[in-house]
């Protein structure tokens, strides 16, 4: 890895050893190096995603490596388009970085990139981007998925009496952040948990198993459980209805660590994001497949988009334009 800084060796030079270090892929006709790159599809439809994580607002790099930020700007983008039933096929990542960053900086999060890529969407490859300098760090990525002859699983297609169910995990991103805001030795005493929030794992490949096994509705947990089901509640016009026997597990997992904060676990459960799990639900419990874990029902519609064993339960979760 070089330790000049990017001022010293400019953007092409920069761009050169960056792009080096990323692989391409079977659907890459024209990748890295040209005006534009050319990407081939199975089908005249495709998915577009995009999503921008910037310094101090979304990530802090006394947590977060080069290394981190690059898997993580992959896994928020790809579990977007597995959460329309698509598979992952490309991305475009736009970087910004102050002059002094190492370009060793750069590498470590290209190598970030390409592991996120390896182990969550080996079908895709990064296929092109932008290097600018400025005061801060700024990432931005889209990404582009291949529906591969399949409807698009949208939000708005939930009806009553189906079962809401989730794939992945659910609180543990949110646990590890307020483990490294706690700093002192509870980040380590936990890693499993921070490890969550500065590499989520959303399950991508459950994104084209659940279309494929008729889900009528699916997103994935970023803001919240809760504000995203409300998401799916909104654009379906109906009630979703959380139980809360059905969440313990999740809850479980957490409860050393929330004793060690002194929180509750389910609040993280309920109103934590980043875990970038696949919510989805699907006709009946018969349809769910084996990685998804049923959490609910659709219910008709009243007063609360959102309720748990019955009873409305506050909208809470990130905002991305609040914090």
């Amino acid at each position: 890895m070089s330790d000049k800084t990017l001022a010293e060796l400019g953007e092409s030079e920069s761009l050169r050893l960056t792009i080096g270090r990323l692989k391409s892929s079977d659907y890459v006709l024209v990748g890295p190096g040209d005006d534009a790159a050319v990407v081939t599809l199975s089908e005249n439809r495709f998915v577009v995603t995009t999503d921008t994580m910037i310094e101090d607002h979304d990530f802090r790099l006394d947590w977060s490596s080069g290394f981190d930020l690059g898997y993580k700007a992959v896994a928020t983008n790809v579990s977007d388009v597995a959460a329309m039933g698509a598979k992952p096929v490309a991305l475009v990542v736009s970087l910004a970085v102050p002059k002094q960053t190492k370009v060793s900086w750069l590498e470590a999060f290209a190598d970030g990139l390409s592991a996120a890529i390896a182990e969550l969407a080996p079908t895709a490859s990064v296929v092109g981007g932008d290097l600018a300098s400025s005061e801060k760090v700024f990432i931005s990525v889209t990404a582009h998925g291949d529906l591969e002859g399949r409807a698009p699983v949208m939000r708005s297609g939930a009806k009553v009496s189906q079962i809401i169910a989730v794939a992945g995990t659910l609180g543990k991103a949110a646990a590890g952040l307020d483990l490294l805001r706690a700093g002192g030795s509870a980040p380590e005493a936990f890693s499993d948990l921070v490890e969550i929030q500065l590499r989520p794992k959303p399950p991508i490949n459950q994104g084209i198993e659940a279309a494929l096994s008729r889900a009528s509705a699916m997103l994935d947990v970023s803001d919240s459980l809760v504000k995203d089901l409300a998401r799916i509640a909104e654009a379906s016009g109906v009630t979703m209805n959380l139980n809360s026997k059905d969440l313990q597990g999740f809850e479980a997992v957490l409860e050393q660590a929330a004793s060690r904060l002194s929180v509750n676990a389910i609040d993280w459960v309920l109103f934590g994001g980043e875990d970038h799990s696949l919510l989805a639900v699907f006709p009946d419990l018969d349809s769910v497949p084996r990685a998804f874990k049923p959490i609910g029902e659709v219910v008709e519609r009243s007063a609360s988009a959102v309720m748990l064993d019955s009873k409305p339960i506050e909208n809470k979760g990130w905002d991305s334009v609040r914090g």
